[in-house]
């Protein structure tokens, strides 16, 4: 019976060390077995055939000798620390590993390492896999990568000069635009700007009435009482487009009198103070959320102006300063009076005027490029300049993109004492 258990023991062992050689002999990956002294007693066909070594021809040699020569001095003193407490453990972590071949040629791995002991010593069994191929689709997706961010970056270039030679395009256009009016007579330059009303209109109406449209339709869905809410938010945006178009209009009707002669400087005694705050109080519902205007006024409450042309010089500055600012924005009207004099100042907050845009601003139609989407024609600024002209006054101003935008108006105030000024 003991001779049968010992028999029977005996065929286990003898087919688990058949497996184990055929595990050893058959396996994909290198398998390099290397004593306490870093030498190499073992190691199956793959690693032999990963190497280019024979069959015994790397027994009893150092590991170092399929290790690239570069790294086999520093090498020495990391695998002396390693065998010192040796455990199981991946190599090349955030590095890349390279082995070296009997001919001297490298080629990437991976490599994990794990020690075991046996009644013959300590050792470590290191398993070497051959990823060269890996490595190439790895470069290839990097190359591609590169190649990607190339052709992006050159087609972001090709767009920012298309951009450029557009908006350089469109510069040139405006310019010439401006040129030929001014050197046309002025009946000639209403008929261009009949024309440039066409054109305008057609642009600039398309968008609010197509937003009248829309709120027009979808009111009539909402026909139940829980959608008041609805309703209401269509009705304000109709109210504020029509509000839109009605300012478009008035400044075409603007320029259109003022080319025809048909505007004149009527002054009569004004108190100013109510004047601006009657103004200010009517010009409040413009205002974004968080914006207020600030008034100050210093010197004689009377003054000789002309109300009308007054009144839209300040609303098209203040209605300006509002558009061009952002919520919680403050603007402030500020006027003085003096024997002989008054001045004006409107100051806000908001984007200001780009250098290059500031010698063009009261030029007829012309927006900075800053604007963006607001609304506008381009007319304002150049109606407020007549109107001054109109008035006997002056108007400039002082910008920074980014910082805001001061615009100064000097008017003539004749004596109260002077009999009323005819101009």
């Amino acid at each position: 019976m003991f001779d049968t258990d010992i028999l029977i023991q005996t065929q286990v062992m003898t087919r688990h060390i058949e497996m184990l050689d055929a595990l050893f002999k058959h396996a994909t990956e290198g398998i390099v077995v290397v004593d306490r002294q870093a030498s190499i007693v073992m190691l199956n066909p793959k690693a032999r055939e990963l190497f280019g070594y024979k069959d015994q021809e790397l027994i009893g040699k150092k590991i170092e000798t399929l290790i690239p020569k570069r790294y086999t001095g520093n090498h020495v003193g990391y695998r002396d620390g390693y065998l010192q407490a040796p455990h199981a453990r991946g190599m090349g972590h955030a590095m890349d590993l390279f082995a070296r071949r009997i001919d001297g040629s490298e080629f990437p791995v991976e490599v994990s390492l794990s020690p075991f002991k046996t009644s013959d010593g300590e050792f470590v069994v290191s398993f070497v896999i051959d990823i060269t191929e890996r490595k190439k689709q790895e470069n290839r997706i990097i190359e591609a990568n590169l190649e990607i961010q190339k052709l992006n970056a050159e087609l972001e270039e090709r767009v920012q000069q298309r951009t450029e030679e557009l908006a350089a395009a469109i510069r040139r256009i405006e310019q010439s635009q401006e040129e030929v009016i001014r050197a046309l007579k002025k009946e000639r330059e209403l008929n261009n700007m009949k024309s440039q009303f066409v054109t305008i209109a057609s642009h600039e109406f398309r968008t609010p009435l197509a937003t009248i449209l829309s709120s027009a339709s979808l009111i009539g869905r909402y026909a139940r009482t829980e959608d008041e809410e609805k309703r209401q938010k269509h009705v304000q945006r109709i109210k504020s487009t029509v509000s839109n178009l009605t300012e478009i209009l008035n400044d075409f009707l603007s320029i259109g009198k003022l080319e025809e002669g048909r505007v004149h400087c009527v002054p009569v005694l004004t108190d100013l103070p109510e004047f601006c705050r009657n103004l200010i109080e009517e010009i409040k519902g413009l205002c974004k959320e968080g914006q207020q205007i600030i008034f100050d006024y210093e010197g004689e409450t009377n003054a000789w102006i002309d109300k009308q042309l007054l009144r839209n010089v300040l609303f098209n500055l203040l209605s300006n300063a509002i558009k061009y600012s952002d919520n919680d924005k403050s603007i402030f009207l500020r006027l003085k009076t003096s024997p002989g004099h008054i001045g004006i100042e409107v100051e806000d907050q908001g984007i200001g005027i780009p250098e290059q845009d500031q010698a063009h601003i009261f030029d007829r139609f012309f927006r900075a490029h800053n604007a963006g989407n607001a609304q506008g024609t381009g007319l304002g600024l150049n109606i407020v300049q007549n109107y001054i002209n109109l008035m006997g006054g002056t108007v400039k101003f002082h910008s920074e993109a980014g910082r805001g935008t001061t615009f100064v108006v000097d008017l003539p105030n004749p004596e109260l004492s002077q009999t009323r000024p005819e101009l």
